[in-house]
């Protein structure tokens, strides 16, 4: 169902928020541990008025948080909120679709189970199935409730997932 009037769909929004080249590269550069707006510059090679417009709008959609780290002059560190983290498997598939469908894109880093070492799959996981599954099972239907259940009524992913 098409979104009424003038509301962005849900990918819209998503691609609003972070769907440019910049905005995308400092959520991954965040992932991996920077916060500070020099090391974003070095890190990423970005000019600094775009990097500021950038921090501004992933602070302003709750992406990222503004947090002090000095008094005096006052200097700013930015940390991933719950929502930019969450965006780690966005980055994931991103990546997976880059290694399997573009030819001479390199990945220098492998993505690995920190306790275990092995190489990360990707997968949708259904809670009441309690399995993965691939693309190819997934339709979209009109969203409502089915028979009573909702996502409060359905099992927890296992530990890990």
């Amino acid at each position: 169902m098409p979104p009424s009037g003038d509301a962005p769909s849900a990918i819209e929004h998503t691609l609003r928020v972070i769907g440019d080249r910049w905005s995308i590269l400092i959520v991954r550069a965040a992932l991996r541990g920077i916060r500070r707006f020099d090391d974003f510059c070095e890190d990423l090679g970005i000019a600094r008025p775009i990097l500021t417009e950038r921090l501004r709008r992933l602070v302003r959609n709750g992406v990222m948080i503004k947090v002090p780290y000095q008094d005096h002059p006052v200097r700013y560190e930015y940390r991933l909120t719950d929502a930019g983290i969450a965006l780690s498997p966005v980055l994931v598939a991103l990546v997976r679709w880059s290694e399997e469908h573009a030819p001479g894109a390199t990945t220098p880093t492998a993505l690995v189970h920190a306790p275990c070492g092995t190489e990360l799959e990707q997968a949708f996981w259904c809670r009441r199935c309690r399995t993965t599954f691939g693309p190819t099972a997934i339709r979209g239907v009109e969203r409502r409730q089915v028979d009573g259940d909702s996502a409060a009524d359905m099992p927890d992913a296992p530990a890990g997932h």
